[in-house]
């Protein structure tokens, strides 16, 4: 399964799924969205699939620091700008394959979605 891992590199969650998937051998490309940035067709297709709530990481130093105003009242529309504006207010890690779409990591999700 060909699989790509998308977040920032210095992440301690993304640590903790790379250890993982090292440790178990899955092959994988890590797209840093901090570096490389991220489309907002990615992002509209993550918050489709996923849910919107689910992809903005409302528990982040960055999202808490926005002002009152870009808080409140959001929706997907919004999100999507938000994310594009500061990529570090998407949750992490997002694998995306065949088939694949899991956000966050769990290693139990982990080993069912990768059982050998």
């Amino acid at each position: 399964m060909s699989i790509a891992i998308y977040g920032i590199k210095n992440c301690d969650t993304m640590k903790k799924a790379f250890a993982w998937l090292n440790e178990q051998g899955v092959a994988y490309v890590f797209h840093d969205y901090k570096k490389q940035g991220v489309t907002k067709a990615n992002l509209e297709h993550w918050c489709k699939a996923l849910g919107w709530e689910k992809v903005l990481n409302r528990a982040g130093t960055s999202f808490r620091k926005l002002p009152e105003d870009k808080r409140l009242n959001l929706d997907q529309t919004k999100a999507v700008a938000l994310m594009l504006e500061q990529p570090s207010m998407i949750k992490r890690p997002i694998i995306e394959g065949p088939g694949l779409l899991e956000l966050g990591f769990m290693p139990e999700r982990y080993a069912a979605i990768f059982k050998k």
